[in-house]
């Protein structure tokens, strides 16, 4: 019976939200694997998904959570994990005693440099493979969708945002 039904499947539609989730996913795995390459053995895209919420010059643990749109207790975990590993310390906050504050090693600032020049090859092997005209057009489209974010209603936004979670 699942044979049957696996040869009568429709094909998924071809649309942008599969093309920018396969982009991404392709983007994020060729990125942790050159920084695991580069000597980051503690690099993985979970760890990634929470360092690209934490400014350079770190940011309170509160707020990090808030951005991180997880649960508290993910962002703790993965905390341990990169302070265990001296990519990340936790200080006290000086304005608030509960609080705490991130902020990047020596190491981990280190990493954030390898990952800057990996990014920029990533990008000149997008060049090599699409031309600087396409890639130059596809920046600027990424950057106009981004933009447009803000001009979407929230609860047309919400809507969006559970249509692209069933997808």
């Amino acid at each position: 019976m699942v044979k049957e039904l696996d040869e009568k499947a429709e094909a998924l539609p071809d649309h942008v939200g599969w093309r920018l989730w396969q982009a991404s996913r392709a983007w994020q795995a060729q990125f942790a694997a050159a920084m695991r390459a580069t000597g980051h053995s503690w690099f993985s895209e979970a760890r990634a998904g929470l360092l690209g919420h934490i400014p350079r010059g770190g940011t309170r643990q509160a707020a990090l959570i808030e951005r991180a749109a997880t649960t508290k207790q993910a962002v703790q975990q993965l905390l341990d994990g990169l302070e265990a590993e001296g990519v990340l310390e936790r200080l006290p906050d000086p304005r608030d005693g509960r609080g705490k504050l991130v902020r990047y090693t020596r190491k981990g600032l280190d990493a954030l440099r390898d990952g800057d020049r990996i990014k920029l090859q990533i990008e000149l092997g997008y060049i090599g493979r699409i031309g600087e005209q396409r890639f130059a057009a596809l920046m600027d489209a990424l950057r106009a969708l981004d933009a447009a974010r803000g001009d979407v209603p929230e609860t047309a936004a919400a809507a969006q945002d559970e249509t692209s979670e069933s997808n």
